[in-house]
């Protein structure tokens, strides 16, 4: 709470809301100071997502009130809260694909010609402006969005929110896709000292404690408590978001000796980097990529899986080779291989469906009756994987698009589990979800693999790799620089790795 001495930027005054009989928030409230970041914690679920909506205007609360510097608060739409100097960075991003970089940084005003018509000429000039001032003077602002990849997406996503938040900017789960996070800290930094108030959301403590100064929890819709980051350890937090403890956060399966059967074997394969990567993923193992942005682990991703063409090298399931073209020749014909995308928005789910049509999309032809598909069906089909994974049950009946992200992962999750695959390749398999979300996933993987499947993941987050590969290996320029296993993972030694060979090349030195 603020003082007589510290004035109040925002103020979130007991904010409720309900989508029927489901309560998404009761009476929250939350005061944020001037210049403060401010972060907001919360399992996937916790009514994070609602909170950001109302204050974004996307939705309206039923009831509670809203204030920024002194004056009520109560915008329409996403237009009306930048009127106000409120604006938010989407965790799933709002960019329009099909627009370039500098008409989705005007909208929705475009500058005007001397005729009052959209100026081109004038977006572009101002559009190159704002990515100098932010660092991104590299982009062509006549490029198209749907063109970028998914990290250069968030960071224009970022910076249209920073151009637009006077009072308040709201960054929701902002470096779940990037590489390079002391970019964006060096934007806050600089919004912060404009006496800007900062409202983060982040399941990644380590980045919330060199930012924020205080937290505020959430659960099940309601506010838990505001805390002194200084003053409350990572326990106390987890406790506060989950009311249970997070020991259990190692692997405890055992390492898969060299005695077991290779399930996967990648031999020599090249195509867009990737240059002769070869290696094995044997059965009951987790196998963990590192690599740091772009270098060559959405290329092998892609390939395993027929995305991409191979140029050369060949791939064996089980000592056969396959000849995979696409993601239905790596599941089928004997191949057992499914991919977890690295973007469930635009590549994993289908919004209009509920979760359990989403889910029992790759198995339609085993549960139709008579050429129908019935919605009992689904569900029926669904529940036991949904149990798996941690979905609650009642979720099978929701629009996949009003689930929390975190939930929409585990649905994802449920869903190449359900095809029958015998090895999982997972892109980011936890990239924007909480911390309690993230332990129901580590623990599905955990018991596929503990069953006698095999798993290649790759993960923008050290701690990921370290609790949860059996073996990691780090990928550099398209080619394997290094490889770990069990003891030897940990995040100074693949920091190390990625950092030192990265530096290495910087000064052409060979690796």
């Amino acid at each position: 709470m603020s003082t007589d001495e510290t004035p109040l930027a925002v103020r979130i005054a007991k904010i409720a809301k309900s989508y029927g009989p489901t309560v998404a928030l009761d009476s929250v409230s939350i005061d944020l100071r001037p210049g403060e970041v401010h972060a907001l914690l919360g399992e996937n679920g916790a009514g994070k997502s609602t909170l950001v909506k109302i204050l974004s205007g996307v939705v309206k609360p039923d009831s509670g009130s809203l204030s920024i510097f002194g004056a009520p608060y109560a915008p329409h739409d996403i237009v009306g809260a930048r009127a106000q100097g409120v604006a938010t960075a989407f965790q799933e991003l709002s960019l329009l694909p099909n627009l370039s970089i500098a008409e989705n940084l005007m909208l929705p005003k475009m500058p005007r010609g001397m005729l009052g018509l959209a100026s081109h000429r004038t977006a572009i000039a101002s559009a190159r402006k704002t990515l100098k001032d932010y660092g991104l003077a590299y982009f062509d602002p006549d490029t198209p969005v749907g063109v970028l990849s998914l990290s250069d997406r968030q960071r224009l996503e970022i910076v249209r929110a920073f151009t637009h938040a006077s009072k308040l900017l709201i960054l929701d789960e902002p470096t779940a896709a990037l590489a390079d996070v002391e970019w964006l800290f060096e934007l806050v930094r600089r919004q912060k000292s404009l006496q800007t108030a900062i409202l983060y959301i982040s399941h990644r403590l380590g980045e919330v404690r060199s930012l924020c100064s205080r937290a505020t929890i959430l659960r099940n819709g309601r506010s838990i408590g505001t805390v002194e980051l200084s003053g409350a350890s990572d326990e106390n937090i987890f406790e506060m978001m989950v009311g249970r403890s997070a020991r259990e956060t190692v692997n405890t399966l055992p390492v898969a000796g060299d005695a077991a059967p290779i399930a996967l074997s990648v031999k020599g394969l090249s195509g867009g980097i990737l240059n002769e990567v070869s290696f094995n993923v044997r059965q009951g193992e987790i196998v963990g990529i590192a690599a740091l942005e772009g270098q060559g682990q959405r290329d092998l991703f892609r390939t395993l899986v027929g995305l991409a063409k191979a140029k050369g090298g060949s791939i064996e399931i089980d000592g056969v080779r396959a000849h995979i073209g696409s993601p239905g020749d790596a599941l089928y014909f004997g191949n057992g291989l499914a991919y977890l995308p690295e973007d469930r928005k635009s590549e994993g789910i289908l919004g209009g469906l509920t979760t359990a049509s989403n889910m029992v999309l790759p198995i339609i032809s085993r549960i139709a009756q008579g050429g129908i598909v019935w919605p009992a069906g689904e569900r029926r089909a669904a529940r036991k994987t949904a149990a798996a994974v941690d979905l609650q049950e009642r979720y099978l009946h929701f629009k996949i698009d009003e689930l929390s992200g975190g939930n929409q992962q585990k649905a994802l999750l449920a869903r190449v589990m359900m095809t029958g695959a015998r090895t999982l390749l997972l892109f980011d398999p936890t990239r924007g979800v909480d911390v309690g979300t993230k332990q129901s996933i580590y623990e599905a993987i955990r018991k596929f693999a503990a069953d006698g499947g095999s798993v290649l993941f790759y993960s923008s987050e050290l701690p990921e790799l370290v609790h949860l590969a059996h073996r990691c290996i780090v990928l550099y320029g398209g080619r394997i620089f290094a490889e770990y296993q069990g003891d030897a993972i940990d995040e100074q030694t693949i920091v190390g790795a990625l950092i030192g060979h990265a530096r290495s090349a910087a000064k052409g030195v060979a690796a």
